[in-house]
């Protein structure tokens, strides 16, 4: 069975462990999906089973959407809830600065990511080496912050959505904002994925996959038998002739091929739909 599906992981479990229960509902055994949710946040998590598992990298999943509540004063290695080791009992803010700071974090950042995140050092996850008591330095990384939102200020909580690139810590934008308000700590309580590009939940119904690509399709006007057994392609047949990746219809099925240099190469030969 093929199926790609916007399901909804709740806080307090795992993708992988969210993932096996996915796998026994639709009973089946070959499963994955696309952007890791740790077990704090809940939210959209896109789902292939069968052969679409392999459509990931070709599906328009930017920019991503989150809404998150930072505890303003709340100490935690983890930046969330998991770790509070204090809080501070603060003076609370004029809404107005609020709201200027979380529209400050609009635009292009750079920035540490939080030591309990899955980056890898030296092949091991940060948040391994994090547990393990072990010193390591991540990089500073860039992310592109396209729009924010407030959405409530309750002190010292404050709920805001941010519209993001791909990789976007919103644990490190929470402390970016609390110390812009001038408030030395501040962790979130609360995060939720809200969509991933175009994917939004909708009760686990099928996507349609044709819909669902971010690259062009293009059109084959060469002898129909050459896409359904694999044979090599001519760039000739092709309508559109330029470099880059691209989906063909075949009607019960879609190939995706790759143009390069005047070479036609199958990147997904035949993906039932």
């Amino acid at each position: 069975m093929n199926r790609l599906f916007v399901a909804y992981k709740p806080s307090g479990i795992g993708s992988n462990l969210f993932l096996s229960k996915l796998k026994r509902k639709y009973k089946t055994k070959k499963a994955g999906f696309s952007g890791t949710l740790d077990p704090f946040a809940k939210g959209v998590l896109l789902i292939g089973i069968g052969s679409y598992t392999k459509l990931f990298r070709f599906l328009d999943k930017t920019p991503k959407v989150y809404r998150a509540t930072l505890w303003l004063g709340a100490k935690s290695d983890s930046l969330d809830t998991e770790m509070i080791e204090e809080v501070d009992i603060l003076k609370e803010s004029d809404e107005a600065d609020v709201l200027n700071v979380i529209k400050s974090l609009q635009g292009e950042l750079e920035y540490e990511p939080p030591i309990f995140s899955a980056k890898r050092i030296e092949g091991q996850r940060a948040y391994d080496l994090a547990r393990a008591g072990k010193e390591f330095t991540l990089n500073k990384i860039r992310s592109t912050i396209y729009e924010t939102k407030l959405i409530s200020y309750c002190h010292p909580f404050v709920t805001f959505e941010a519209t993001v690139s791909e990789g976007t810590y919103i644990r490190s934008l929470g402390l970016i904002a609390a110390n812009r308000l001038g408030v030395k700590y501040g962790s979130l309580s609360a995060l939720e994925r809200l969509n991933e590009g175009q994917f939004k939940y909708c009760d686990e119904k099928p996507l349609d996959i044709k819909k669902s690509l971010n690259i062009a399709q293009n059109f084959y006007h060469g002898e129909s038998d050459n896409l359904k057994y694999g044979r090599v392609l001519a760039l000739d047949d092709l309508e559109i002739k330029e470099d880059g990746y691209y989906w063909l219809d075949s009607g019960s099925f879609i190939s995706i091929i790759n143009v390069a240099n005047k070479d036609v190469n199958y990147e997904l030969g035949r993906i039932e739909c």
